[in-house]
Order: C-alpha cells, then sequence, then structure tokens
C-alpha cells in the first residue's frame, strides 16, 4: 500500500526550538523527523510515499529528493495552504491504488500496518483511525468507540479530560471517500472530515498502544532527542 505523509506544517508552536524550516524536517539526533517516519515505513514494507508539502517544500525536496532508501518520494505541492484535508485530497491524485495510510508529519506512532489495513478491509470502512490510549485526552480531545470499534463521539480538546483514546495521527482512507465533491479546497481532515460525518460514514479506530510521540511542542520535540536514540540504524 502506498502512503501520505503530511508535511506541509509551519511549526508555529516550536518556533522557541526550531525556526524557519517545515515541522517534520525538525532535527532528531541530528536527523530531521521525517527520516525516522520513512524508515518505518520501510520496516513495514511501504515503498512508495507521496510528501504533502507547502511552506518551504524545496528544503524537504533538496534533502530527499525522489527517494529515500527503497523508497519512491513523489511531491504533492500545495500552492495556498489548504489544511490537512485538503493536503492529503490533493496528495491523492498521485496514489495509484484505492487507498492510501496517512501519517502527520510530526508524530510517531510506531503499530502494526498490516493489521490495520486488515481491520480497515474486514470492515469495508470509509476511513479508519489509528487510537492510542492515554491517561489524559485533553491535550488532544478524544474519540469513543462502540464494541464493533466504530466510532461514535469526537470530544473537544480539553472538554472531556481523563482516560481515553485519542486521534494517533495515522488514517487509513479510501480514495473515493475523499474525492467526494464536498471536500474541495481548503479543509480540515479532523474537523470538517472525520468529526463532521463520522455517524453517516463507515469510520473506525484501530486501537494501538505502540510508542507515540507528537513533537509539536518543545517539550516533546526535546523528548524525541532521548527517545529516538532507540530507532536510530
Amino acid at each position: 500500500m502506498e502512503a501520505i505523509i503530511l508535511a506541509g506544517g509551519f511549526g508555529t508552536r516550536l518556533q522557541p526550538v526550531v525556526s524557519d524550516i517545515p515541522k517534520s524536517m525538525a532535527v532528531i539526533n541530528g536527523r530531521p523527523f521525517l527520516e525516522y517516519l520513512l524508515d518505518y515505513l520501510i520496516l513495514q514494507g511501504i515503498n512508495k510515499v507521496v510528501l504533502s508539502v507547502g511552506y518551504k517544500s524545496e528544503i524537504i525536496h533538496d534533502h530527499f529528493k525522489d527517494n529515500y532508501k527503497s523508497v519512491e518520494i513523489s511531491y504533492a505541492v500545495e500552492q495556498e495552504p489548504l489544511g490537512t484535508g485538503g493536503g492529503i485530497r490533493l496528495a491523492f491524485w498521485k496514489v495509484e491504488g484505492q487507498r492510501a495510510i496517512i501519517l502527520n508529519g510530526d508524530s510517531l506512532f510506531r503499530l502494526d500496518y498490516n493489521s490495520m489495513i486488515a481491520h480497515h478491509l474486514k470492515r469495508k470502512a470509509d476511513a479508519t483511525l489509528a487510537l492510542r490510549k492515554m491517561d489524559n485526552t485533553g491535550r488532544y480531545g478524544r474519540v469513543d468507540l462502540n464494541r464493533n470499534k466504530r466510532i461514535i463521539l469526537f470530544t473537544e480538546k480539553n472538554e472531556k479530560a481523563g482516560p481515553g483514546f485519542i486521534n494517533g495521527g495515522v488514517y487509513i482512507i479510501d480514495k473515493s471517500f475523499l474525492m467526494e465533491p464536498w471536500f474541495r479546497g481548503k479543509f480540515s481532515i479532523e474537523k470538517d472530515c472525520f468529526e463532521r460525518y463520522y455517524s453517516e460514514s463507515k469510520m473506525y479506530g484501530f486501537p494501538a498502544d505502540g510508542y507515540f510521540l507528537d513533537i509539536g511542542i518543545p517539550e516533546d520535540y526535546l523528548k524525541a532527542q532521548h527517545d529516538f536514540v532507540q530507532f536510530e540504524d
């Protein structure tokens, strides 16, 4: 299966420690964060990736060009900010298959992609979201499931803090679903797709308990400098 990585983020909250580069290129122990994502995709058998890029995309292109190790890389370049949903939709024009694994370019969630794909296909889902159990969901927002793992509720950040599942930033989405005409232009995959259409679409969760870190704030970016030693070649 092919993968799309959202790699066009500005990294506003990281400006105190990382400046003038896309957030996905923030340096962890001498290597850009994006290399760690690609390394994990390789371990999971992915060999074709579309990078959805915008802000200072030339930095990413000049570093990776058309391949990284065994991964073929292509680029979907936003001429203006399209949001997470618009960026994914633009990248889907370069995806040959019927669906793709989508990853946020600022978080690492290590899980079994093959099991997630099987989960998605078995349920004939429109979209499947990898979910991570957290002791406190306040920073991220919460996702609730029924006993069949179908998503039944999204709760805003800080509204329902406490233990539960959060959106882990890894998705499997069917191309036909996201290419519907109401998904056009700039939109958020989280707000304008998942949270708006979960009740009328086949949208499922895939709970996983692997390593998870979002480097979106300076504290977790600094934490990655220590944690990612275990992921070095």
